[in-house]
């Protein structure tokens, strides 16, 4: 029956469809997407997506790493050059890691409702505190990881060659990046990293993670070097004019040799078909507030692998870097208008335009001068140690002034606020408590302005000089002439490069 209402309540009739009062809305996932697939799968639970406005951006962001990591499998089974295996299985690794972590927000938000849900009363959630203090902006820079090599391997130069991948993985709640790849054997003493990495959502409370991925090279396991190793051998046994000729023929660089298919034309070798490097967490460490500094710092570090491992590397157990953090409230207006200003006992009022800003009140003659970064007129220290009170100053007018008090040395300096009317100085008063309130939570961050670097571009990975002699590493020209069958190798393998680098382009530049 339609217009009529039941015990359900009114219903609205539109175009088709019904919706009945206090309807609860569902969230929609694309059909064909990625994450409808892993719903299906049973990895992840629709119903952590049931609120639409909180969960979509994050739904948007799984979506996308799920996109990448299966693009980026599919390239690992085309890669032929161990680097870049390396650097398609390191965005393998970083994928998962931001899905885990932004599953876990979901999850958070989750409980958060159903806590918000069970709550009859406000006091059965507990004391509440609507204040809360300003984000800021943590910088993480020149990252240095000492090693302590043996004697007999790094002065010495004996034993066997260990060579390593490795990478850091910087985490703090749901924004993670990685820094760039480090090829590393016994010919270095620190590991280091010249990213720098920024993060722009950082409480107080924050925790930075820091994980040390390491990944054994064998050397009997590089792709496709087999040809060029026993090439090498072979003129390395049999003389510079002999095993030169041999080295072409086996490279496929004189025409009429079995592997150059007489000469007609380039033979394009197979791809081998090889299982992609496993990245192994070696050591991490969390750091926090407390160990936030604008210099050069060591901390320790948790040494989770142990030597008799392919990916094991001889550790400090320590790691060098500069943490520096820069709250909102150091950097940005967290107040502005017009006060009139006395100072001590003087009897002339100045009308300025005062800014609340880092470590002081800012004042101008006029609101210009805080875009032409003009010198202030006045400027008042706003720091943990300064006092503020309200008080009548007419009260006839019911006007209140602020008294601002500052020590310096053994005296005390006192400033007089008067705001336009009283409405103003409730936020003149709001804002300061405010701003306490955030400098008492970031501490020592609010003492001076830190500088916090841009991220830095990145760079593509160092290649490590080859082991041996001097002899191994000469040259051996070779005569012109078609292309040989390691060339159209290296064609090919180019072009997964090509592919690898553009995929990696895109995923950094929405990573930061």
């Amino acid at each position: 029956r339609r217009g009529q209402s039941g015990p359900a309540g009114p219903r609205v009739r539109a175009r088709g469809t019904m919706f009945q009062r206090h309807h609860r809305s569902r969230v929609t996932v694309a059909r064909g997407s990625a994450l409808e697939m892993e719903i299906r799968r049973g990895r992840f639970r629709l119903s952590l997506l049931d609120d639409p406005e909180q969960g979509t951006d994050i739904q948007k962001k799984i979506d996308h790493e799920i996109r990448m990591r299966e693009g980026a499998c599919k390239l690992l089974a085309a890669c032929t050059q161990r680097e870049q295996a390396l650097e398609v299985t390191k965005s393998l690794l970083v994928c998962n890691s931001r899905i885990l972590a932004y599953m876990a927000e979901l999850q958070r938000m989750k409980e958060a409702q159903v806590m918000q849900r069970m709550a009859r009363r406000p006091s059965d959630a507990g004391p509440t505190d609507d204040r809360l203090p300003c984000q800021g902006r943590v910088c993480i820079s020149d990252l240095r990881i000492p090693l302590m090599w043996k004697d007999t391997e790094y002065f010495k130069n004996k034993g066997d060659l260990h060579r390593c991948a490795v990478f850091c993985l910087l985490q703090m709640g749901t924004e993670i990046y990685d820094t760039e790849m480090v090829l590393v054997d016994r010919t270095l003493t620190d590991i280091c990293f010249e990213s720098t990495v920024l993060f722009t959502e950082a409480g107080p409370d924050f925790e930075l993670k820091v994980e040390l991925y390491s990944a054994g090279l064998e050397e009997d396991s590089a792709l496709g070097s087999a040809p060029k190793k026993l090439a090498s051998r072979l003129s390395s046994s049999l003389g510079r004019s002999s095993g030169k000729r041999v080295r072409a023929a086996l490279e496929g660089s004189v025409p009429g040799s079995p592997l150059s298919n007489g000469g007609s034309s380039p033979l394009l070798l197979p791809a081998p078909s090889v299982a992609g490097p496993r990245y192994q967490l070696l050591a991490s460490t969390t750091l926090h507030l407390a160990d936030v500094q604008d210099a050069f710092r060591t901390h320790d570090l948790v040494i989770t692998g142990h030597e008799e491992s392919s990916f094991w590397l001889p550790l400090y157990g320590s790691v060098c870097c500069r943490l520096a953090a820069q709250p909102a409230c150091m950097v940005h207006q967290m107040m502005c208008g017009f006060l009139q200003v006395q100072q001590g006992e003087q009897p002339d009022w100045l009308r300025l335009f005062c800014v609340l800003r880092g470590p002081h009140l800012l004042c101008f003659h006029r609101p210009q001068d805080v875009e032409a970064q003009v010198e202030p007129a006045l400027t008042i220290a706003i720091s943990k140690e300064t006092r503020i009170r309200a008080t009548e100053r007419d009260p006839k007018n019911r006007l209140q002034s602020m008294l601002v008090t500052n020590r310096y040395g053994g005296e005390e300096v006192t400033h007089t606020l008067l705001a336009e009317n009283r409405a103003e100085t409730q936020r003149w008063m709001e804002a300061f408590w405010q701003h306490f309130y955030d400098m008492s939570q970031w501490k020592h961050c609010c003492d001076e302005v830190m500088k916090v670097e841009a991220p830095s571009p990145r760079r593509p990975t160092a290649q490590l000089p080859k082991q041996g002699s001097l002899y191994h590493q000469t040259a051996l020209p070779g005569p012109v002439g078609l292309p040989s069958a390691c060339e159209g190798l290296l064609l090919q393998d180019n072009a997964v490069s090509a592919e690898i680098r553009a995929l990696l382009s895109s995923y950094y530049s929405d990573s930061y």
